[in-house]
């Protein structure tokens, strides 16, 4: 007894002092990141405790973290790593502490799926061969951020989160997103310094330049897709009931002006076409239920509403936006190239080296390569997922990215037509967001929106799981 007495007895008497030591060490280094590093523990051990009493709590923390908290100040990859990473790694430990709970049959949606994964992650060898060590990393780190998206999938659809409730998960995901644009706005009226790396995208206007709307995803196009996905889900619950809605009416308002503003903010014109081919889409879903005019009134009035709302707080900006448009509506009718934003210089830059190297379309140059390899020549921003994945994983990949789209497409239709009122609501969302999705892939890299990608495959598995 004396023998196991004393040493837990120091142990506890030890405790308090290594706790004052690390306290300590927090207080007195010098300089912010290593506090943040030496304090993480603090917070990242009881929360993960806690994520891991229930099997879908780690999707709560993953979502809030990734739309509501700024990478570390850590000079690691882009912008430095996120907090978000954390829940995902606690997700995957879930996955193997419930795994009696996982049955995942075959479909083609779960095969596409798969199939585009494993081509991305087999790119990895040619981006070791042909760029080197470095870029093959960072296209290795590229694909594991994908495959969180895959694995939400399917965990919530087939595994332990397959019992989640989906009215209250689309409630609970809706005000973290809210929070997410409010935040957008705000940051763009204040321009907040930034904690880690930015996209270097600008407004220049008469009172000066801004940084375009971001949030605290650092890079406007995704906060532009991510608010076209809400603005979605809000068209949807207007032509349901009441009763059939995840959120209440003025939930709803209160949020869409927040998401238009904040989509306005970001600049990003092709997400603007998103939303609207995902309407024509919703439209010709409810053609037989709701009344053309009802729907086009819903529409108008929701985008009258947040123009009028931008145009009251930022004035100046709500001008040269509104001119941004008429010009691009131009540039489309008559040809003009500026439409693209410089997009065709690089698509031309692609097609011409995949001309006098067609061979490469067969195996590809490794995914997320092409913006930081001189295998070109020069590093190349794609701008266009389909055109991107043939230089970058072959036919092989260009291939699995159609046939994923179309089984998402297929998908949804055929939950949006299920008895279950929750799944097919689920179904409509993604239907119509995923049509305007396959749009906008044309003009950017939407499977590198890594920290958006994995709620659209959450929605998707709510609408698609048994």
């Amino acid at each position: 007894m004396a023998s196991g007495f004393y040493p837990r007895a120091r142990l506890r008497l030890a405790a308090p002092l290594l706790l004052g030591v690390w306290a300590a060490a927090v207080v007195l280094a010098p300089d912010l990141r290593l506090k943040v590093l030496l304090a993480l523990p603090a917070l990242l051990i009881p929360t993960a405790l806690w994520t891991l009493e229930g099997p879908g709590r780690w999707l709560i923390g993953f979502f809030a973290a990734a739309w509501l908290l700024p990478p570390l100040p850590i000079p690691l990859g882009n912008s430095g790593p996120h907090v978000c990473l954390v829940f995902a790694a606690v997700g995957l430990l879930a996955g193997v502490l419930w795994a009696s709970r996982w049955s995942i049959p075959k479909s083609p949606l779960n095969t596409a799926l798969a199939t585009l994964f494993v081509v991305l992650l087999a790119s990895i060898g040619p981006a070791a061969f042909d760029s080197g060590a470095a870029v093959a990393a960072q296209s290795l780190a590229r694909v594991a951020l994908f495959g969180i998206g895959v694995y939400v999938f399917f965990f919530t659809a087939y595994g332990p989160g397959s019992g989640l409730g989906a009215f209250a998960s689309i409630r609970g995901v809706y005000w973290f997103a809210v929070a997410a644009a409010l935040f957008a706005c705000v940051d763009f009226y204040f321009q907040f310094p930034t904690p880690a790396g930015f996209g270097p995208q600008f407004i220049w206007l008469d009172s000066g330049v801004y940084r375009r709307a971001q949030g605290l995803f650092y890079e406007a196009s995704t906060l532009g897709n991510f608010c076209a996905f809400f603005l979605v889900l809000i068209a949807v619950c207007f032509t349901q009931r009441r009763s059939e809605s995840p959120i209440s009416r003025k939930a709803l308002l209160a949020g869409g002006a927040l998401f238009f503003t904040a989509l306005v903010l970001s600049y990003s014109r092709a997400s603007v076409v998103s939303v609207a081919v995902a309407l024509v889409v919703l439209a010709w879903q409810k053609r037989s239920r709701l009344p053309l005019r009802r729907l086009a009134l819903i529409a108008a009035s929701s985008a009258a509403a947040g123009a009028f709302l931008v145009w009251r707080v930022f004035p100046v900006f709500a001008e040269t936006y509104w001119l941004r448009l008429a010009a691009s509506f131009d540039y489309f009718l008559s040809g003009n190239e500026r439409l693209l934003s410089g997009r065709i210089a690089s698509w031309s830059t692609l097609a011409e080296w995949l001309a006098a190297h067609p061979w490469q379309a067969f195996v590809g140059i490794g995914y997320k390569t092409l913006p930081y390899t001189n295998y070109l020549g020069v590093p190349v921003v794609g701008d266009n997922m389909y055109l991107t994945l043939l230089i970058e994983t072959g036919i092989a990949g260009l291939a699995a990215l159609v046939w994923l789209n179309i089984a998402i497409l297929r998908a949804a239709a055929r939950a949006a037509r299920k008895s279950d009122a929750q799944a097919a609501f689920c179904g409509t969302w993604i239907l119509c967001f995923w049509a305007g999705q396959t749009v906008q892939m044309l003009s950017g890299d939407l499977l590198t929106y890594w920290r958006v990608l994995p709620v659209y495959f959450f929605v998707l598995a709510l609408a698609v799981r048994p």
